[in-house]
Order: C-alpha cells, then sequence, then structure tokens
C-alpha cells in the first residue's frame, strides 16, 4: 500500500531488490521528520529519491545489499534489513522532539518455485533454438544428505564432515542435456569477488580442492542422471577469520548430452590413489589441463 500517514512506510519486495517508500509523517503527528535522518540496513544506506509534493523518501537496495541478512526456512528465503530513524538536533542544538525508531523489513520469497517473472515455457523445440529465444534454463545447487536421497534441512557443518552438494537442471521437453559445474567460489559475503575467496572448482570443470592434501573431495561417478551432477567437499573454514557463515558460489552449464566430454566440458576429479585426475565420463585426456592449468574457460 502507498506511504501515507496512517501508513507511512510502505515496502515492495522486487525479484533482485527491495524497494521502501517513507512518508515524512513518519509518527502521524503532522511534523515531518528530516529525510537525513533516515538510513535503510546496518550499512546506513541513504535514500535514493525525494519526493517535496508528497513528503516522501525513497529507498533502494539489492537483497543482498545495506546490511541485510537472509535467513532461510525448509520453504522461505527471508531477506531482513530495516528502517532506522535518529533525529539529530536541528536549531536548538541541546534537545531534540522526536525518539529514535527502527522498522522492522521483511522480504519473503519461495524456495522451491522459480521467482523469476521470465519463467521458461518448454517447447518441442530443439534445445539450441529454444535456448537462443528463451535464454534461460532452471538450475538449482542444493546441498543434500549425505546418501543423496533429500536435501538437508541444516546448512550446518563441523569441520570433518563432508558437504554432499547436488547441481540440477531441469531440462524440460529439450533434446537431453548433460550438465556441468564450471566453478565454484567460497566467501565471506555474497560476492564471488570478495576478499578472501577460495576457489574449490576451478578451470572449467576441475574439483582443484581434491588435490589437496588430506582431502576426500571429489565429483561422484557414476552420475544418477545426465542433468545432475554431484560433489562432496569437505567441509573448510578461512584461516585467521572466525565468521563461520560461507557463501557458495557456481557456475553451472550444459551441453548436448550427445556430445563428448572435452577440456571445456568436463568434471574431473584427482585420484590420489594414482596421482591421476579421472573424468566422470570421456577419456582421461580431457582432464590433463588441470594439472597444468591450461583449461580453456567457459568458450
Amino acid at each position: 500500500q502507498a506511504a501515507a500517514p496512517l501508513h507511512p512506510v510502505a515496502v515492495q519486495c522486487q525479484e533482485a531488490q527491495v524497494v521502501v517508500t517513507v512518508h515524512r509523517d513518519l509518527f502521524g503527528t503532522g511534523r515531518l521528520v528530516r529525510a537525513v535522518d533516515l538510513t535503510l540496513g546496518s550499512a546506513a544506506c541513504l535514500p535514493v529519491a525525494q519526493s517535496v509534493a508528497e513528503s516522501t523518501v525513497t529507498f533502494v537496495a539489492g537483497l543482498h545489499e545495506c546490511g541485510s541478512t537472509l535467513q532461510m526456512t525448509p520453504d522461505s528465503l527471508i531477506y531482513k534489513t530495516s528502517l532506522s530513524y535518529k533525529p539529530t538536533p536541528s536549531g536548538n542544538l541541546v534537545i531534540v522532539r522526536t525518539n529514535a525508531a527502527v522498522v522492522p523489513i521483511e522480504c519473503h520469497y519461495p524456495r522451491k518455485s522459480n521467482v523469476s517473472s521470465n519463467a521458461v515455457r518448454p517447447t518441442w523445440a530443439p534445445f539450441h533454438s529454444t535456448l537462443s529465444a528463451e535464454e534461460r534454463l532452471m538450475f538449482s545447487l542444493r546441498l543434500m544428505n549425505d546418501d543423496w536421497s533429500a536435501e538437508r534441512l541444516s546448512n550446518g557443518f563441523q569441520l570433518g564432515e563432508s558437504l554432499y552438494l547436488q547441481a540440477d537442471v531441469a531440462s524440460g521437453d529439450h533434446v537431453p542435456l548433460r550438465l556441468f559445474v564450471d566453478d565454484c567460489v567460497a566467501t565471506l559475503s555474497p560476492d564471488r569477488n570478495s576478499s578472501p575467496r577460495y576457489a574449490f572448482i576451478d578451470l572449467s570443470g576441475c574439483l582443484v580442492d581434491g588435490r589437496s592434501d588430506d582431502t576426500t573431495s571429489a565429483f561422484i561417478s557414476p552420475r544418477p542422471r545426465q542433468e545432475t551432477l554431484q560433489f562432496m567437499v569437505d567441509a573448510f573454514k578461512f584461516a585467521g577469520d572466525d565468521r563461520s557463515l560461507i557463501y557458495i558460489t557456481c557456475h553451472l552449464k550444459v551441453s548436448p548430452a550427445d556430445q563428448a566430454p572435452n577440456p571445456l566440458n568436463k568434471a574431473c576429479s584427482f585420484n590420489k590413489a594414482s596421482s591421476l585426475w579421472a573424468p566422470v565420463e570421456g577419456t582421461g585426456d580431457v582432464c590433463s589441463c588441470c594439472e597444468t592449468g591450461s583449461c580453456p574457460l567457459y568458450g
């Protein structure tokens, strides 16, 4: 609903951002608060627009921006932030005439359905022509139980345990597709380019974490189906940092299932017993670049 004195804060939860409109008559007293005293989130983001005629202030922020937090339930993703009003003295520098206020804000999104407004509409057309028209496939990356039977309910791990990760693509009525994981990066923030960062899958499908001493990280072979790829990664944390929440961002892609794996489209694990890289499918030579670091990237 529109921001008005009776409902002074209006929130729009959009696909990738939240829009917060605040009526400056925040307390319904007829006394307008100053825009400079309003901020969004723990990062104290400032408003992006102000309407003098309507006495409103507007904030626009990405769901992960301004210090928002993410809570996951079995059915929902909940992004939480807050609108803060902190009055500063004006005129008489000794007193203020309003109380500070904090308005909690939440955006709820379903985890088990497509939030995008541009959903895939499966057709009987071949994959290549459909992809050029739709440019979207339904990818997913999930934490699984250790027997791969269901999605893991908890995202908490102890060091010494393993993460069981499953990547899928819903191919609909396209020609059969084979899924690959190009890279996976762990960071302490949602920004995959932030520092510190650790790429445990790299070089277009090399599970490089398995090359380290005392790790069992590997792709699972054989696949349960061509459009699914499973892999295990030993739990870890960043050295010298007490934060225990780690974000994992992976780049997934598909190729036609009848296309032979190659150095660009591959899933390779390091076999410590033989000291050789081995592919989930295809011939061993597709993995040779994992050792030299000369694999083609993305293409």
